[in-house]
């Protein structure tokens, strides 16, 4: 499992407004409501809004997705139960509440912030917090203490703007990112050779036990930073790290439906890890450009089209357009100005699902004007209108 240090303080669920046993149907519904709500183009200048509207949004790109919720469903029971990962459980090593090493994949680096190299100082962590905790309890000679080595590579953020129907449909784009990637000459393992050395202190596993009276204790092996390996041969173009500072191009794949400041997570995307260990992810802030003919509502797309008075009266048929093809619309006859028509899947694209709809709403379009002909037909038409009886001021309350 790895753990994002920025869910710790995190109520993702109580951001959607519902609770921790909630389906993903529900939560789908619930994240619909609220991006429907609180979208910037329904809500302009309204920084409240935006805010609740973000914060949805980072909410459901975690437990929208059934991985990512498992993931943070675990932290929050770790951190509830006062254990964490590796380190909690079942009270092993002498010590009740667990300071015992397992077999689980637990990225100790994320949860404890740590990002230092070997012999940086801090316990777990440079910046203090519980890197400090653990460190006391490992370091109980007050001597220097080393910090673990990353398990993997650091996370990566960049932010892109797309056009409205890019984010709608679905792109891909290159993106050029500068940060640490696998060294070309030993291939990412930080030995000339390319063979690492099993650590002789730690036997590989990465850490040393030590017991005090009734207590055990597991810590990072100090000789290899937690690692389990050596280097004993050090790329001459890396010195032994791995890696080195480049940029690089990749092609990021835009999902299609995303939203204004939505994250989208590449996983494996971010900086290469040390000597050969996975890389971080990519987290890339998606910023969308208002459309001159769509707006959104959900996955709902939004046309308000200019008719004429004799199309709303007689009826007629349409044109409209879509993030595709055009499509025809039937006007029905005796439609008021302001009406709503709704087309079936020719909406925004959903993740697996069908698209949502088109809703066309019809405006009356007054002409400036006339010539000799249309006058003449008009007034003939409003002389019938009268004698038919028709009154468009019947009923209206400012007639009270």
């Amino acid at each position: 499992m790895t753990v994002h240090r920025e869910w710790a303080d995190k109520n993702y669920y109580a951001d959607l407004g519902v609770s921790s046993s909630a389906s993903a149907e529900d939560i789908k519904k619930a994240y619909r409501k609220l991006a429907r709500e609180n979208h910037p183009d329904k809500n302009p200048g309204d920084k409240a809004a935006e805010d609740r509207f973000k914060k949805a949004a980072e909410a459901y790109d975690v437990v929208g997705d059934a991985e990512r919720r498992k993931e943070y469903d675990e932290l929050k029971s770790m951190l509830r139960g006062g254990g964490f990962g590796g380190f909690g459980g079942g009270g092993g090593a002498g010590f009740p509440g667990g300071f015992r090493q397992t077999t689980e994949d637990f990225d100790v680096s994320d949860i404890f912030g740590q990002r230092g190299s070997r012999g940086s100082g801090g316990g777990f962590s440079e910046d203090g917090g519980l890197g400090d905790i653990f460190g006391g309890l490992f370091n109980r000679g007050g001597g220097p203490r080393h910090a673990a080595r990353p398990t993997r590579g650091a996370d990566v953020e960049t932010e892109i703007t797309l056009d409205f129907r890019e984010a709608a449909t679905g792109t891909t784009l290159p993106l050029q990112l500068s940060g640490e990637a696998p060294c070309n000459t030993c291939h990412g393992s930080g030995s000339k050779s390319g063979h690492p050395t099993t650590c002789p202190v730690c036997s590989g596993t990465g850490f040393t036990s030590e017991n005090k009276g009734a207590f055990g204790f597991s810590a990072p092996c100090t000789h290899c930073g937690g690692s389990g390996e050596v280097i004993t041969d050090p790329c001459p173009t890396c010195q032994g790290s791995g890696t080195v500072h480049r940029t690089r191009s990749i092609t990021v794949r835009i999902p299609a439906g995303v939203i204004d400041g939505q994250k989208v997570r590449l996983a494996g995307q971010g900086e290469a890890g040390p000597n050969g260990k996975p890389a971080g992810d990519l987290f890339v802030t998606v910023h969308v450009r208002p459309d001159k003919v769509f707006t959104r509502s959900g996955d709902d797309l939004e046309i308000t089209i200019p008719v004429s008075f004799a199309e709303l009266a007689l009826g007629d048929t349409v044109t409209v357009p879509t993030l595709d093809a055009p499509v025809k619309v039937k006007v029905p006859a005796g439609t008021p100005n302001g009406r709503t028509l709704r087309v079936r899947g020719r909406g925004v694209p959903k993740r697996g699902d069908a698209a949502g709809d088109l809703l066309v709403t019809v405006e009356a379009t007054v002409p400036k004007n006339l010539d000799a002909a249309a006058t003449s037909a008009l007034r003939a038409y409003a002389q019938a209108e009268k004698e038919s009886g028709f009154n468009p001021r019947a009923g209206w309350a400012g007639n009270a």
